[in-house]
């Protein structure tokens, strides 16, 4: 069975999450995803997100057809959970690169032989640019 990883915040779940959902999934078997939780949505957004609180962002990934199993952790990085997890595969979003990833997750994944994988660019779609758009 090869598994699949895959993370975020998945605030305010959009067209661009389920295409990255999607694609994560065609990648193998069982796709594993982790849910950041609103302490470390915070860290990483800004002091005015998460939009939805982690229990509302876990029972949608739940919802999802594409998701076999979702993981909420806190923290800014997946090192913990690549190790403990040891998937096969990581997706990773149009927005980041193997430069621009958190070097010590690019080393736990190498330790445990994970394959990188980036979900390729499919328009511009993120949270972010959507509540820029809603505030205007």
């Amino acid at each position: 069975m090869k598994i699949v990883f895959t993370n975020g915040c998945f605030d305010w779940y959009h067209a661009g999450h389920a295409a990255l959902l999607k694609f994560a999934r065609e990648q193998g078997d069982l796709l594993v995803v982790g849910l950041n939780n609103d302490e470390s949505v915070r860290a990483l957004k800004g002091p005015s997100r998460p939009i939805n609180s982690q229990e509302c962002r876990l029972e949608v990934l739940q919802s999802v057809r594409y998701v076999d199993r979702v993981i909420v952790f806190g923290g800014t990085t997946v090192v913990d959970l690549l190790s403990e997890i040891r998937p096969d595969v990581w997706v990773k979003g149009a927005d980041y690169a193997l430069d621009t990833l958190n070097p010590q997750e690019v080393a736990m994944a190498r330790e445990v032989g994970v394959e990188i994988v980036f979900f390729p660019v499919v328009g511009r779609i993120s949270t972010t640019g959507l509540l820029a758009k809603y505030k205007s």
